[in-house]
């Protein structure tokens, strides 16, 4: 390619050579004349390559920013409280140990001629049903004439699903034995047929709950129940009764209940038969927002005698994500069956007026924990009771109590309860109670004043569970055969268990009860058993 500006500078040399004067000194002409000179440059273009980028794998920062996370935990209505327990020599439930055996057999002997058996059967299950059988037998005789008790009873239940539904039913059964021994033995010596008292019951029932969205997101739970009580006096008492409760969520903070429930109860007694029965209608809401929620429901309810209006309002707010404080007003309508009353206090009259318990709990509470191991609850209420039933010896061998009602009973109460917990290696809890109760109609017999309860569970070694219970009742009064005001003694009950592992399925277990051996009353006159040891095995498989 010739460029144009070297051949205008060629031609600018030749130029300026011939302007120079004839006696200027050239060392030597190097001059081409007559020719022309070509200056060609080749030009080769290239691309420029580009550069490789080197990749080294780098973390993105850290961040150091807390997040924060709000937890909106639902309204609990589970409240622990301790009503007048009965004091029994045994505080003994189903076998609870977990273990990876459905099925148990636990069978036992020790002093005061007990016999102990409890087993289940749970390993009942198909592809869309799951069931359980449970028995259980405890019997014991004390130094006394009479003093003896069977508690004997099965229940069995199972569940199917179903098209989205769950069909739950149970059917148990019970056979509890008492004698009246409270009488004075220096005085009385009753036959066996008039102390011998026999408690039967059936109870069967019948579920079903949705498992997946209801029509129209409603959820529901209806259930239909039946019983059948006798004791060994003539007195027969059926129950039947359903409930329907319904719930729908509207948003995430609002959900409204409601439900429709009766039971119809027929006591029958020597030919002679009373109507039991209790309608009601609970419409409801429950609402939750970020802290704080409300639960308010209003029951109108028919009972024997009249129409009550039965609420059930609890406002709560949660506190620093660790303190949920809740106060509120609570009603009830208790129907005083036969079954209710004797399950209470097993000594009573099979015959007497009957009244329907309405009460009303305006109350204030706490609940909370400290840390990770530490949980708590207080609660302080005011109580109302209207047709309140007392228990009162007879006027002659006072071995059984006549049931009398009182118009109006008031009560203040304090609540408080703690427990610690390491993980599944120790476990300590405590409850006390205390009530003050007053009414125009006198002292209310056989009420306890202070009650504290308390657990322990400790694991020393592996395949050693140790467990220990205290019980105390006190501040309770009755009325003696002089017809005078008495105090009963404050009753301490301290007992525990011990169970060892010998093999993967056989362990041993060791019962105490009432060890510091004294001789307690919750009932005038009905001292409980003495210090009872007793021992044996369990098998699961």
């Amino acid at each position: 390619m010739i460029k144009m500006r070297h051949i205008w500078l060629v031609s600018t040399c030749i130029i300026c050579l011939k302007a120079l004067p004839c006696n200027a000194q050239v060392a030597k002409d190097t001059t081409i004349k007559g020719s022309t000179i070509e200056i060609i440059q080749s030009y080769k273009p290239q691309v420029k390559q580009t550069p490789k980028p080197e990749i080294a794998p780098l973390l993105p920062p850290s961040d150091t920013i807390h997040p924060k996370f709000d937890y909106i935990v639902p309204q609990q209505s589970l409240y622990y409280t301790y009503n007048s327990p009965a004091l029994k020599p045994l505080a003994l439930g189903s076998d609870s140990m977990e273990n990876f055996y459905p099925n148990y057999v636990k069978i036992g002997a020790g002093n005061l001629s007990t016999i102990y058996l409890d087993a289940a059967l749970s390993k009942i299950k198909w592809k869309d049903y799951e069931g359980i059988v449970h028995i259980n037998h405890i019997s014991q005789e004390g130094s006394l004439k009479y003093q003896q008790t069977s508690l004997s009873g099965i229940d069995a239940e199972g569940t199917v699903h179903r098209n989205g539904n769950a069909w739950h039913g149970f059917a148990d059964g019970s056979i509890d034995q008492y004698h009246y021994y409270g009488y004075d033995h220096d005085v009385y010596s009753p036959s066996t047929d008039s102390v011998k008292q026999t408690f039967t019951g059936i109870h069967l029932g019948l579920d079903m709950q949705n498992e997946k969205a209801g029509y129209m997101g409603i959820n529901y739970h209806p259930a239909v129940f039946a019983s059948f009580y006798r004791d060994a006096f003539s007195a027969n008492e059926s129950t039947l009764g359903f409930n329907i409760p319904i719930s729908k969520t509207i948003d995430e903070s609002l959900e409204v209940t409601g439900a429709i429930n009766a039971t119809v109860t027929q006591l029958a007694v020597n030919s002679k038969s009373n109507g039991n029965n209790i309608f009601a209608i609970s419409p409801g809401i429950n609402f939750n927002k970020q802290n704080w929620g409300i639960r308010a429901v209003l029951s109108p309810t028919a009972g024997n005698s009249g129409i009550y209006l039965l609420p059930d309002i609890d406002l709560h707010y949660r506190l620093q994500s660790i303190y949920l404080l809740n106060a509120g007003w609570q009603a009830t309508l208790k129907q005083n069956t036969y079954e209710q009353l004797s399950t209470e206090n097993p000594y009573i009259y099979n015959t007497y007026a009957m009244h329907q318990t309405q009460s009303n709990e305006l109350y204030a509470g706490i609940k909370g924990s400290m840390g990770n191991h530490i949980f708590f609850s207080g609660r302080l209420s005011w109580w109302q009771y209207s047709k309140m039933p007392v228990f009162l010896n007879d006027s002659g061998e006072q071995k059984q109590f006549y049931i009398i009602w009182y118009d109006k009973v008031n009560n203040v109460s304090i609540q408080a309860n703690a427990r610690y917990d390491v993980a599944d290696i120790f476990s300590a809890g405590i409850g006390m109670h205390y009530n003050k109760y007053s009414s125009d109609n006198g002292t209310v017999w056989h009420e306890p004043s202070f009650i504290v309860k308390g657990d322990l569970v400790i694991c020393p070694i592996a395949k050693l569970t140790c467990t220990a219970y205290l019980s105390v009742l006190s501040g309770m009064k009755a009325l003696n055969a002089q017809h005078e005001e008495t105090s009963l003694p404050t009753t301490l009950d301290i007992g525990g268990n011990a169970s060892y592992q010998i093999i993967n399925r056989l362990s041993v277990f060791l019962q105490i009860n009432n060890l510091l051996n004294n001789k307690n009353e919750r009932w005038l006159g009905y001292q409980s058993y003495g210090l009872n040891i007793y021992g044996g095995l369990r098998l699961i498989f």
